[in-house]
Order: C-alpha cells, then structure tokens, then sequence
C-alpha cells in the first residue's frame, strides 16, 4: 500500500500502538491488580450484555472483509485478485447492490485484459488505490478513478512498477451518450462536506453515486440509514463503524435497509464509499 499522504490537507496519522512500552508495563503484575474494576451491578452487567448482543446483531447484518485474510486466485501471470463481495447467482439484487468488488494487484511489468472477468456487460468503476498504471493509453496514479459503463469494451491495464487496483461491477444499464470518464486525483479537489469531513463526488445516478471521503482525526458522522447498499473500502487511516475497526485495504459493505449508529475516525482517513448521494441521517 501506499505510504501516508504528507499533504496539510490530508494528514492521516499512524494507528496508535495498542501496547506501547509504558502501557505493557502498567498492565503487568504486580500493577496489574490495581486497575482491576469491582464486579459490576447486575443491573449494568446486564446492560453491558445487551449492548454487545445488539453490537453483535447490527454487525451480523454487514458484509466485511479483512484484505489480509481476503483468498487470492491468479489472474494472469503477475496478476492476482481477492474477491471482496459477490451476489448470490439468481437471487433478486437490493438496491444498489453490486454484482462484485475485487481488489486486483499487478506486479511489475504486468498485464491484463479485463474481458476475462466473469460480469463481461458489467458497468465496471475502478479505484487505483496505490502505485501507477496504464489503463490503455491512458496513464493513470494514486486516487485516479475510472468508470467504463456497461457496453464498452474494456482496455487492457498494465504497470511498469506494481499496482493495486479496486473494482466495482454492477448490472447498471448504460445510458443514452454515456462513455468511459476518468476522474484525476490531482485535478478534482476536495469540497468541504460537513465541518471535518471533505467529500469528492466521482461518479452518480439516480442517488445514488461513488464518492471519496478524507475525514480528519476525531470526525464522526451521526446515526444515519442507507437507501442503498453502502460499500466502504478503506484507502488509508483506521475507521470505527460502529463496534467494527476498519483498516488500510479493509472492505464492509452495509445492505440497502441498515445503518449505522457512529462512524468515527481516531487517525483521519481517505474512504473510497458507493451508497447514497445524500445521507439519510437519522
């Protein structure tokens, strides 16, 4: 992945070390027994029990994948793909749902042809998420985003260096005059959102769209819904939705119908997120 942006604008700190030095050694014996808490009331027990029960509950209802156990199956030679999220063959689609999202990783001098990707007619959104690319004649870098709709031959990709590359494939009809368009991260800019978040819209229909978030350490978006599916995939930083911390590469997608309670980050974070134009807080 690519290293932290050093830009003022998107400063995105490291993780904090769960077990740094100082902290190991306030939480080894004998100190260990001072910071033991009293047996709590039953009364809060129980509602400590119920909150992690509905915890559990809300995060049954999510999609999520973590990259670094996420299975890899090769493409071509120098070429690997881990599948992030696939719809159930011949199960009625929710809206917004995606046909697939696949994270593609190209070693130096490689290539490949999309064509030989199972959605063929797919409307096909791709995020490169580090390194540099060819997408064709078209010579593509960090954030660039791709949308080819469905019914356009797809070019080849290669790289020179390496690259790792998010798609997203779904049953999105094409449009009268649509045609492939590329949004460059160094010429789209980042529109304040809301006071600590900055929103990039890249693509969007029908309200629904593809976006890119970066949000500074400690922003959080309230309670909110989703009128259809919510992808996030993280680009950089650390992201709690809900009880769940998302990191680097980490994928969840939230099903059309749900929501979530509390979306926080600690580090700052750059989020590449497919769902609603418009949140539906709540």
């Amino acid at each position: 992945m690519s290293k932290p942006s050093t830009s003022p604008l998107m400063t995105i700190r490291p993780a904090p070390d769960p077990m740094a030095h100082e902290l190991g050694t306030l939480l080894a014996e004998p100190l260990a027994q001072a910071w033991q808490a009293p047996e709590p009331p039953a009364a809060l027990r129980d509602r400590l029990t119920d909150r992690l029960a509905a915890a559990r509950l809300a995060a049954a209802a999510m999609f999520t994948v973590r990259r670094r156990s996420a299975l890899r199956r090769t493409l071509a030679p120098g070429v690997t793909a881990q599948a992030l999220y696939r719809a159930k063959a011949g199960q009625r689609l929710r809206p917004g749902e995606p046909l697939g999202a696949t994270l593609i990783e190209l070693a130096a001098r490689a290539s490949f042809d999309p064509a030989m990707l199972n959605n063929a007619s797919a409307h096909r959104e791709w995020l490169l998420l580090s390194g540099s690319a060819m997408l064709g004649g078209e010579s593509l870098s960090q954030r660039d985003y791709h949308v080819t709709p469905a019914g356009h031959a797809p070019a080849q990709w290669s790289s020179a260096e390496g690259a790792l590359l998010f798609l997203r494939e779904s049953d999105l009809p094409a449009l009268p005059g649509d045609q492939p368009l590329t949004v460059r991260d160094a010429e789209a800019g980042w529109p304040e959102f809301v006071p600590g978040i900055r929103r990039r819209v890249l693509w969007q229909r029908d309200g629904q769209a593809a976006l890119l978030y970066f949000a500074e350490a400690g922003a959080q978006v309230p309670n909110h819904r989703h009128g259809h599916d919510e992808e996030c995939l993280m680009v950089q930083g650390e992201l709690f939705l809900d009880d769940i911390l998302l990191q680097t590469g980490d994928y969840q997608l939230a099903p059309a119908g749900t929501g979530h309670t509390l979306t926080e980050t600690d580090t700052g974070v750059v989020i590449y997120a497919h769902g609603d134009l418009d949140l539906q807080f709540v």
